[in-house]
């Protein structure tokens, strides 16, 4: 999730009740017959926690219409709770997770959001200690201040930070001794530490946040992705990236991108975050593997290979052919690049460095004339991380393809 808060409502749910009897609930209860106040909190009901958890797992496996009959479900069983909402949202999610450059399904993911906190306000108005409302209203904000980051609203993004984590915090507290609770407080312990040690212009602004603490949050985390019962594929998805992005442990980051991949073969968000990982330590012939076969699995239609994701793998494919002076191979992964980016509008960060690649990979083998068109295209495009120096430096001097080791290429 994640990138996000995607799931962070599964941490509040009671201690996992046996399949069986969940099925023999199913059997024996219509969803109909129970009305809302037979439980004290919507996640007290086991019917919604084996429709949740099913729903999950159809989710992350990409079967996101069947992930929505089930959360339809939820909604129609509590249809004034926003719990129906926020679930039905997280199909949403997962359709923008898998392509960010596409923003038609941010207008839907808010409206979502929005009936989310207006549900959540109108229980707190009867009751200002609502545990659900609490949990849901902080989660939709988390929800929607990473959507608003990644969409560069960075004002807008800050005040739902703010708000979901005075949420989240106090959900926090509600049972120190369960691992699924620990998932949100963990995640603000390690950020809240890591951030501003990375880039310290934002620590003056932290003074009006609770300290953090790295390897406290680590430690959170680490509980959630050995005990938890419902987010343990949240917890691993955050250690991932941290132990990526922020701790640079290549070791760790195999560890936990191979338990994702190991509980969900199918999702194609992990399997290409193991291409990258793989990449970013120079291990390009592993790199390679993989996003060849994430290419095969988009060719076969597969659910959630789409564009952006075969993109992607065939950027980082043809980065791999450079590394190993496979020049030919490099220039027709990048040009098949070429072709499937033009079928689409904007321009994507692998179509712009695609085009820098794919003009590297001219240059290499001695065509220098198409090098050239390729890297003056590079600066009629976005100056996607600074893209344009790294074209004019090579139309001033010719690439050479000569790196001292493949690691010298595992930016990523």
């Amino acid at each position: 999730m994640k990138q996000g808060w995607s799931m962070t409502f599964m941490r509040l749910f009671p201690a996992y009740l046996p399949a069986v009897l969940l099925a023999i609930g199913l059997l024996v209860v219509s969803p109909a017959a129970a009305q809302p106040s037979q439980y004290e909190s919507i996640l007290d009901d086991p019917i919604v926690r084996f429709q949740v958890q099913r729903g999950l797992d159809l989710l992350y496996d990409m079967q996101f219409e069947q992930a929505d009959k089930l959360f339809n479900q939820v909604d129609r069983r509590y249809p004034n709770h926003p719990a129906g909402p926020f679930l039905k949202a997280l199909s949403t999610w997962w359709e923008i997770l898998l392509d960010l450059s596409d923003t038609s399904h941010d207008e839907a993911f808010f409206a979502q959001m929005e009936e989310v906190i207006e549900r959540s306000d109108r229980l707190l108005k009867k009751n200002k200690d609502n545990f659900d409302a609490i949990f849901f209203k902080g989660a939709a904000l988390g929800f929607r201040g990473r959507l608003r980051s990644n969409r560069g609203d960075w004002y807008k993004s800050a005040l739902d930070g703010k708000r979901a984590m005075d949420y989240v915090l106090r959900v926090a507290r509600k049972d120190p001794s369960n691992a699924d609770y620990a998932f949100g407080k963990g995640i603000y312990d390690y950020y809240a530490a890591a951030i501003p040690d990375r880039y310290p212009f934002v620590k003056p602004v932290m003074i009006f946040f609770p300290r953090g603490d790295r390897a406290r949050g680590i430690r959170a985390l680490e509980w959630t992705a050995r005990d938890g019962v419902f987010i343990q594929t949240e917890a691993a998805y955050f250690l991932l990236q941290i132990y990526y992005l922020f701790e640079r442990d290549f070791e760790k980051s195999v560890e936990y991108v191979n338990w994702l991949r190991k509980e969900h073969p199918n999702n194609p968000f992990f399997h290409t975050f193991e291409g990258r990982v793989y990449a970013h330590w120079g291990k390009w012939g592993d790199a390679g593997a993989i996003f060849s076969n994430v290419l095969a699995r988009y060719e076969k239609k597969m659910p959630g290979y789409n564009q952006a994701m075969a993109e992607q793998a065939l950027y980082y494919r043809g980065r791999a052919h450079m590394v190993y002076a496979r020049y030919d191979e490099a220039i027709a992964d990048l040009t098949a690049l070429r072709r499937l980016s033009a079928t689409k509008p904007g321009e994507s960060y692998f179509e712009v460095w695609g085009r820098l690649r794919e003009g590297m990979a001219y240059d290499a083998a001695g065509y220098r004339d198409r090098a050239v068109a390729c890297y003056r295209e590079v600066l009629s495009m976005d100056n996607r991380a600074d893209v344009h120096d790294m074209a004019r430096r090579f139309l001033n001097s010719p690439y050479k393809g000569v790196y001292s080791s493949p690691a010298n290429l595992s930016i990523d």
